[in-house]
């Protein structure tokens, strides 16, 4: 648990930049529609659409690279690029040798199995890119100080991390290269079970989608029912035109249950989140949850959201999934329909309610307003009843508020070092947002006084060699001057 935690801070950074990508694609669909529907774009309007679609595009479309990054530095003591680095070469690694190219030719049987090639087509996604944080940052933490000989002797310490980091990833892909495959055909063959059980299929189908969004393999469930793997393809012939008695299924039965949730839910969540918070942490809160929820509610792009709890309370993201497939029943079984070409957002919403296929739109808003109270309700509960660290809600944090006496932050972090037994009892530092952790040799040799003497507001010993110190918002500062003084 303390793993998923830490992995779910690590994300924070690169999820926070998401929000205002998504926004800015919402508002480039409406100023340009032809980016989303096709057709000429010209004049002043669509252009700066055009652009604005584009540049939310840019990071959005390359999200996974942004998690490598996060989690290599995140998950590095003391936050150490190396780690970034490593993460991203692992990261090149493994989608270079796991790529549809490269596998086809080492494997040639491959490109005759539709399920296998569609597998390794998906395989630049958020898991992997978790994945290759996770290598870069351990790698890092486990060999940043080896020593070799002399002769290999520029390779040592932080040089050599990123080529462990290389080594360890072909293991990885090797395993991956027969697991992948598998894992991605068994939901495919789940996606084909499903899809003659009507509404309850359909609500099937949006619980799973939700469920597996951290490991990218809900991309093997959307092509069953979005595109035409086995002759579906619910997204396509929406935006084709047809109706119903074009295909074999309702049209639009696939889609329209997300919007409901994404659009409507996901306030209704983020609401919880923020009046569950702690009082020195809802401004943080708001602009986490708030700015995410607006970016689904206009776009339907979720990640932002998703990202910045699932690992923080694993057991909430699984009710979070349970409520989408709930709503994508009822939304079926109601007869509404609605399709999205982005994702389902109020724009694509807009857009698709003017197509042949599109049923009952009005419904979004009885659906809509259940949605939010239903995830509101769910979620306030759940997160006090478990005590859940969502957002702002981390026990790193209760001091948050502490304001330090001494601003002289180089004599604060000297007096610290004294009071912990010098540098050369001090084998790790780190600090999250409110406190200094180290891991010292001696335990006997921390003087608490001292430390308190300083400014410091508390000490904490978690383990047998750990320590943390109660700062405040400005740990970083002490912090910054600590690593250097302990050189």
């Amino acid at each position: 648990m303390k793993f998923l935690q830490k992995l779910g801070k690590a994300l924070m950074l690169p999820v926070a930049v998401l929000p205002i990508c998504g926004i800015l694609m919402g508002i480039g669909y409406l100023l340009c529609p032809a980016t989303m529907q096709g057709g000429d774009i010209a004049g002043p309007v669509q252009l700066i659409g055009l652009f604005l679609v584009k540049a939310g595009a840019a990071l959005i479309d390359n999200m996974a690279l942004l998690f490598v990054i996060g989690v290599g530095i995140g998950m590095s003591e003391n936050n150490d690029g190396t780690g970034g680095l490593a993460a991203l070469a692992s990261w090149f690694m493994m989608t270079t040798l796991l790529s549809t190219g490269f596998v086809t030719t080492i494997m040639p049987s491959v490109a005759d199995n539709a399920n296998a090639t569609l597998a390794f087509n998906k395989v630049a996604n958020p898991f992997i890119a978790i994945i290759a944080g996770i290598i870069g940052s351990a790698c890092y933490n486990k060999f940043k100080g080896t020593k070799l000989p002399d002769a290999l002797a520029f390779f040592s310490g932080k040089r050599c991390v990123a080529i462990v980091a290389g080594c360890v990833s072909i293991i990885v892909s090797v395993v991956l290269l027969f697991v992948w495959p598998v894992i991605f055909g068994a939901l495919v063959a789940v996606g084909k079970a499903v899809v003659s059980m009507d509404a309850v299929g359909a609500g099937i189908y949006a619980f799973l989608n939700r469920l597996l969004i951290p490991t990218g393999l809900h991309h093997a469930l959307n092509n069953v029912f979005w595109f035409d793997t086995i002759g579906l393809g619910d997204l396509s012939h929406f935006w084709a035109g047809e109706t119903s008695a074009d295909v074999s299924w309702s049209l639009g039965m696939y889609m329209a249950g997300f919007f409901p949730s994404m659009m409507f839910g996901i306030p209704g969540a983020a609401l919880a989140m923020i009046q569950c918070a702690k009082d020195s942490k809802k401004k943080i809160a708001i602009g986490l949850v708030g700015s995410a929820a607006l970016c689904a509610f206009i776009c339907g792009v979720t990640e932002p959201f998703e990202f910045g709890f699932m690992f923080l309370a694993p057991a909430l993201y699984l009710v979070y999934s349970l409520l989408y497939g709930i709503f994508a029943f009822l939304a079926v079984a109601l007869g509404f329909r609605a399709g999205f070409c982005f994702s389902a957002g109020s724009v694509d919403l807009l857009f698709s309610s003017q197509l042949p296929a599109a049923a009952n739109i009005w419904l979004i808003i009885p659906l809509g307003i259940a949605a939010f109270v239903v995830f509101y309700l769910v979620f306030r509960f759940a997160i006090l009843k478990w005590d859940l660290k969502t957002p702002g809600r981390e026990d790193d944090e209760d001091e948050e508020a502490i304001v330090l006496a001494n601003d002289n932050y180089t004599e604060v972090a000297a007096a610290i070092l004294k009071g912990v037994g010098g540098k050369e009892n001090v084998t790790s530092i780190d600090n999250c947002v409110t406190r200094l952790r180290l891991e010292v040799k001696d335990m006997m040799l921390v003087k608490d006084a001292e430390i308190k003497a300083a400014g410091a507001r508390g000490v904490v010993r978690p383990g047998k060699t750990s320590v943390q110190i109660i700062i405040g918002t400005q740990v970083q500062f002490v912090a910054d001057e600590f690593k250097k003084l302990a050189q």
